[in-house]
């Protein structure tokens, strides 16, 4: 039974498990700038465009409706992941009301290896080849996202729904962390207390320094070369003071890894392999995480995998009890 709504997840009328945990995260965001709106920026601002995404997914699931096959279900489903491009930099716009905890994280690095690893990884390997081969990896970021989501589209239709929750629902799990760990990481905290007392030991606290300050300067590497300033580019449009601790970049590629292998096909989990390690080691190398930041990144994976894959079962349970009682009437 479970296997058959599963197969028959694109013919739904109603709403699909995707829409309904961005509309939840939508809402559960909406609560907190009503309470929180007095110290935010731009509240009102963030209200109409959180009215315009849940339109926006209504509108879709209405000409859906209308006309129900692959590429409309596709759609739905690609609307609600391009919007993580505006999901993750709305993180900061709540992280930035509470005190940055980088002094804590800069702290615990220094006990733990008596030294700054995102500074002495870049040190250590100025070469242009290593510059840009980490820049390659973290620049393949989201293509791994979409290399693995089509793979299911085309390939293994029947679960291309849940994989796209699983996705999605991943990200907003870590989103929610960042909004309450406000974490910048070391590309923002050392430039703004001074890499003289990064060398010393000195970690201060910085307050609501990024609340003002979300500039983000040059990261290492070889300037000319081709994926550093595609990766600079990114970085400049998109990026912002918050999600650092911890690394989405390897919490999330690590769960494409596992969709990767749960495919049961063997080229995809080899081809992703060597941009999925480089991307580990970039987050680091490109001095956007702390150490430390990576390793939770793949510790949290697990668990984060096993919430997404818990919360669509939920969705495949609830589906089975309404398909019971049409039954019994």
């Amino acid at each position: 039974m479970a296997l058959e709504l599963l197969k028959r997840t694109e013919t739904r009328q109603g709403l699909f498990p995707i829409e309904v945990v961005s509309l939840t995260y939508n809402l559960l965001t909406t609560v907190m700038i009503f309470i929180l709106n007095e110290r935010m920026d731009h509240p009102f601002t963030m209200l109409c465009q959180r009215i315009g995404i849940a339109g926006g997914t209504l509108l879709l699931m209405y000409l859906y409706q209308r006309r129900s096959c692959k590429l409309t279900s596709f759609l739905r489903v690609l609307f609600q992941l391009a919007l993580l491009a505006y999901w993750y930099p709305d993180t900061y716009e709540f992280n930035r009301l509470f005190p940055n905890l980088d002094h804590l994280f800069a702290h615990t690095e220094q006990v733990l290896f008596g030294c700054q690893p995102a500074l002495e990884f870049s040190r250590l390997c100025p070469s242009v080849w290593f510059s840009e081969a980490f820049n390659m990896g973290y620049f393949a970021y989201y293509p791994m996202i979409i290399a693995v989501v089509l793979f299911y589209f085309f390939a293994r239709y029947a679960e291309f729904h849940r994989a796209a929750f699983i996705v999605l629902t991943s990200f907003f799990i870590y989103y929610l962390i960042y909004i309450f760990i406000p974490v910048a990481g070391p590309q923002y905290y050392f430039p703004a207390i001074g890499l003289d007392d990064v060398a010393l030991g000195n970690f201060h606290r910085v307050g609501d320094y990024f609340y003002h300050n979300p500039t983000l300067l040059p990261a290492p590497g070889d300037t000319h070369g081709l994926f550093y300033n595609l990766v600079e580019m990114s970085q400049q449009a998109g990026e912002r003071p918050t999600a650092a601790f911890p690394s989405s970049h390897v919490g999330i590629s690590t769960i494409l890894m596992i969709l990767a292998v749960r495919t049961r096909n063997r080229v995809l989990p080899l081809v992703l392999l060597p941009f999925y390690v480089l991307l580990c080691c970039a987050t680091v190398y490109i001095q956007a995480h702390y150490l430390i930041d990576a390793i939770a990144g793949f510790i949290s994976a697990f668990v984060v995998y096993a919430l997404s894959v818990n919360a669509y079962r939920f969705f495949l349970e609830y589906e089975m009890e309404l398909a019971k009682d049409k039954l019994r009437y």
